[in-house]
């Protein structure tokens, strides 16, 4: 099944946001660039990235750090230097996205947020990891696990929403 060239962009972009902040490798990298050549999106700088050996790169590889710059810039896709918070804020948003897609559970999220981010990480974090601590003890307040799994969702709508 062809990708199409819109949800090849969404998985680049959000694939570079989980690498600002270690939760995915430069091999992903070279793989979404990869499924924007398939999926018609085309450039030099793609195109140099897609050559670059998976098989061989390293978790940071410096290839792909010096390309991606040009590839982001090239795609109209933003842009952000490793652990910098708009990165940060953009892996947060990919992951929040994945629970409104369904493809994952709320407190998986919560429970990814307070370990990437914890209580001193970005403000945008915080409320996500508040509802961590939230469901660590469910049993001892008047909410149920779907209360808060309704707050997550709720976070998750917020945090997708911003500009």
């Amino acid at each position: 099944m062809r990708v199409s060239a819109e949800s090849a962009l969404v998985a680049m972009r959000d694939t570079v946001a989980l690498w600002h902040v270690g939760q995915a490798n430069a091999a992903e990298i070279v793989y979404a660039a990869c499924d924007l050549l398939v999926a018609g999106v085309d450039g030099p700088a793609l195109r140099m990235l897609a050559a670059v050996s998976a098989r061989d790169v390293r978790v940071d590889s410096y290839e792909v750090t010096v390309l991606l710059e040009s590839v982001m810039t090239e795609l109209g896709l933003p842009y952000f230097p490793k652990e910098s918070p708009e990165g940060q804020e953009r892996a947060l948003k990919a992951m929040a996205s994945r629970v409104l897609a369904g493809v994952m559970p709320p407190h998986e999220l919560t429970c990814w947020v307070h370990q990437v981010f914890g209580h001193d990480g970005i403000d945008l974090a915080q409320p996500l990891v508040e509802l961590d601590d939230v469901y660590d003890y469910a049993d001892c307040t008047a909410m149920t696990v779907e209360d808060i799994d309704a707050q997550v969702l709720a976070e998750a709508k917020r945090l997708v929403a911003l500009p």
